[in-house]
């Protein structure tokens, strides 16, 4: 199969010129659409509330309320959210090793490094179709005009491909994941908090790519006014550990911190996390098991990205 998908998407992200958000909704709707447009996660989601009220919004409440209201009543989910997704730059790196393997080479730095790889590696599929079952929240956001991702979200996620990345290759494979997650984003005028805890399993029909069971946590903060904590406000860290379900040995490990520089009196700021991502030998068998482009299964990692 052809990436045309992804890169159709992607096309429309650089339309946009930049990672921005937007959103389709009416007050006191039951059924939302809402698109998010950035370089390492595009998608396109259709909320439905199973209940006679809509999506209730929690105003600006603080990160530890927002987490109470979405967990205590978990076990009664009133969201359906059905999303599409694709990961445009990896689909680009991808592409560009495949259709154009002279210019992935020249980013070799030496016998151990991609500057290529190290930009987009970390994202083992190009896009997904998902299927969400929980509560949703929504937050007061800059202004009632402004468009862009303000959900909470915790419920149980299933979500399904026809294709694994690996060193910048498609590879074939229909693989599916379940998982219990707590995620949201919460946009102000001063600030912007992202976060993400999960834990779920992932199977492959590939036989030589190991199944695995995986924790992730995120969290990410934003600040475009003036503060006086540099390193805990302006700065991002993610981790995902997978282990194998067979013998629960760890496959992978993932790092990475962030670091965001707001411009003075804008809403605006550049983003740069660094991380590095470790592989077990165990993850991949077979044809597969061959070292990766580095030739280690150490993998630095550059995230650059604008935020808005």
């Amino acid at each position: 199969m052809s990436p045309l998908p992804a890169l159709l998407l992607l096309l429309i992200f650089l339309l946009a010129s930049s990672p921005a958000k937007a959103q389709t909704t009416a007050a006191g709707k039951r059924t939302e659409i809402e698109f998010e447009l950035d370089p390492y996660y595009t998608s396109v989601g259709w909320y439905r509330t199973l209940t006679s009220e809509p999506i209730s919004n929690v105003g600006r409440k603080n990160e530890w309320e927002i987490y109470f209201d979405l967990l205590k009543k978990i076990y009664q989910p009133r969201t359906l959210v059905l999303e599409l997704s694709v990961n445009p730059l990896p689909c680009l790196g991808s592409y560009i090793r495949d259709r154009a393997e002279q210019v992935y080479d020249r980013g070799h730095v030496g016998n151990d490094f991609n500057l290529l790889e190290s930009v987009v590696a970390g994202f083992e599929e190009p896009w997904a179709a998902s299927v969400f079952l929980g509560n949703v929240v929504e937050f007061e956001s800059i202004k009632k005009s402004y468009v862009g991702k303000r959900h909470g979200y915790a419920g149980l996620l299933v979500s399904g491909g026809n294709f694994h990345i690996k060193d910048s290759r498609f590879i074939a494979d229909n693989w599916f994941e379940t998982e219990v997650k707590l995620k949201g984003e919460q946009m102000l005028s001063d600030r912007e908090l992202r976060w993400s805890m999960r834990v779920g399993l992932k199977h492959h029909a590939n036989p030589y790519i190991s199944d695995a069971y995986y924790i992730g946590l995120r969290r990410s903060r934003t600040d475009f006014r003036e503060n006086g904590n540099f390193f805990r406000n302006n700065s991002g860290i993610e981790y995902i550990l997978d282990v194998s379900q067979e013998g629960l040995e760890p496959l992978r490990h993932y790092f990475m911190l962030d670091k965001k520089i707001p411009l003075k009196d804008k809403r605006f700021a550049f983003s740069l996390g660094v991380g590095m991502m470790w592989t077990s030998g165990k993850k991949y068998s077979g044809p597969l098991s061959q070292t990766g482009v580095t030739g280690s299964n150490i993998q630095l990692l550059i995230r650059p990205n604008l935020e808005f």
